[in-house]
């Protein structure tokens, strides 16, 4: 039995971030991650995308950003159960909390924070035929490796934030990318598509609209695609790579059993005072939630994280006062000039 102050399902960067909020307050984390390596989708899915909504960082890799988060609470010791799905929660009659895991592991604390992100996801894959005869053959749903496209040929297809982001990005990498939507408008923010344009207006990427990708050609690997635009006009693209970025589907797994009220595949919490569920003891923070006025931004996970601890704080000490002070003047041990051995976590990975 694994015991803690805060048990966290999920170990993305808000749940990374919870770790140092509750450590400045002196409660013990321990989280919980069906992926074999902290991070989340920041790790797992796009590790080399830039994120721009960060305090004091201009632009910042998602991978990079998770190495920021480890780094800053590594003085803080938090556990890892990794490469294990959190499966079944009991309430025990103290009022605490057994989580298990799909592979038996238990967890005991006064406090669960659920920060898993979107949850389990499947990308939103186009309704094209044979696409699935070219899945890791030229046919990418999720750009992980920016490198396997240099000098490469690629043709992404979208119209959000991820094609923009990825078509703008990978302009240094690859010898050639075209942009292809069905639509003439975009859903992105109005600076990637307007860099977009300007790229196009530059000759570094061909923007083709309104157009979908019908077909895909090739024997062992993708050789071009298919693209018929304004309906009528059909023609072929050589190319190395398609990849088709319409989304990810997502599910909350297990936990959507655990008797929170859910609402359109999210938790719903108490966003006026501290973001618990309907469950006293059981909060939810990130992506995961929603309330009215939500935004799914890792820096407003970051703001639900903090408000979050210092309710654990009063639920795990009610009878202890709490009293705020700036981390300029109460200090964080580890950066205030103490001295600290290497973290010895509990890491329990995937086999």
């Amino acid at each position: 039995m694994i015991k803690t102050d805060i048990l966290i399902i999920g170990a993305g960067p808000t749940g990374l971030f919870t770790v140092f909020e509750a450590g400045l307050l002196k409660l013990k984390c321990h989280l919980i991650d069906a992926l074999p390596q902290p991070g989340g989708q920041c790790s797992e899915i796009y590790p080399k995308k830039p994120i721009y909504d960060i305090p004091a960082y201009p632009e910042i890799l998602a991978g990079d950003l998770t190495d920021k988060l480890m780094e800053q609470i590594k003085s803080f010791e938090p556990g890892f159960t990794l490469g294990e799905r959190a499966d079944t929660i009991e309430k025990l009659e103290d009022d605490t909390f057994i989580v298990t895991t799909n592979k038996g592991t238990k967890h005991h604390a006064p406090v669960v924070a659920i920060a898993g992100g979107l949850g389990s996801f499947e990308p939103r894959k186009p309704p094209i035929p044979n696409i699935a005869d070219f899945e890791d053959k030229g046919v990418e749903y999720i750009i992980r490796d920016p490198e396997i496209y240099r000098d490469k040929k690629v043709v992404i297809a979208g119209g959000g934030d991820s094609a923009l982001d990825w078509s703008i990005f990978l302009t240094d990498v690859a010898s050639e990318v075209t942009l292809v939507h069905r639509r003439n408008e975009f859903r992105g923010a109005l600076d990637s598509v307007e860099k977009v344009q300007e790229l196009k207006d530059a000759g570094k990427i061909n923007l083709i609209t309104p157009a979908e990708v019908k077909e895909i050609h090739g024997e062992s690997h993708v050789t071009g695609v298919t693209v018929v635009r304004n309906k009528d006009e059909k023609f072929v693209l050589e190319t190395d790579h398609f990849i088709p970025l319409f989304g990810l589907s997502p599910k909350l797994g297990p936990i959507a059993n655990w008797g929170l009220e859910i609402e359109k595949n999210a938790i719903k919490v108490n966003n006026a005072l501290d973001y618990q569920t309907n469950i006293p003891g059981i909060y939810a923070i990130g992506d995961v939630n929603t309330y009215p006025g939500k935004l799914k931004l890792i820096l407003c996970g970051f703001h639900e994280a903090t408000l979050m601890c210092q309710s654990a704080y009063q639920r795990i000490h009610p009878d202890k006062k709490h009293v705020m002070k700036y981390t300029t003047v109460g200090g964080v041990e580890g950066f205030d000039g103490t001295k600290k051995e290497a973290p010895k976590a509990v890491v329990k990975k995937i086999e």
